[in-house]
């Protein structure tokens, strides 16, 4: 039984690096059925007015919430098969401090992340969101890489 963890959240963009992050979740979390697991996927609203401007913010938004509802949905499918609690969620703002909310609100006790996310319009996480979770997070950050 793996009683030191109840509450694993990892953040998810469809990286390599966050699905070998949601796989070494998923290993944590079979060790014991009362773990419950919530993945979490965050659109930088933020990064589409800055880089697009405000004119393309609608399209690009639309763009960017039907991929990761997409992504979302294949994650479901692959947790589908686990008898702990398992949850999905699709958060819109600054990754970095959505993340940490997040943690914060569920009072989780460990975060399993990748090193680094995707880039350009799938950009969910930009390069130092690892480093901050890291250093603002309450509770443990397992980084994956």
């Amino acid at each position: 039984m793996l009683n030191m963890f109840s509450k694993i959240v990892v953040p998810y963009d469809n990286s390599e690096l966050s699905k070998k992050a949601l796989d070494t979740a998923i290993t944590l979390a079979k060790q014991d059925n009362s773990i419950k697991l919530d993945v979490i996927t965050v659109v930088n609203s933020n990064y589409t007015a800055y880089h697009y401007g405000v004119y393309a913010i609608d399209p690009i938004r639309k763009t960017q919430l039907e991929e990761a509802n997409k992504m979302l949905k294949d994650v479901e499918q692959e947790l589908s098969e686990l008898p702990n609690q398992t949850n999905t969620h699709l958060i819109e703002g600054s990754p970095s401090a959505s993340i940490i909310d997040f943690i914060n609100e569920t009072q989780a006790d460990l975060v399993v992340m990748g090193s680094r996310g995707l880039s350009g319009l799938k950009e969910v996480f930009l390069g130092s969101v690892s480093h901050y979770v890291v250093q603002k997070s309450p509770c443990p950050v397992f980084i994956v890489k």
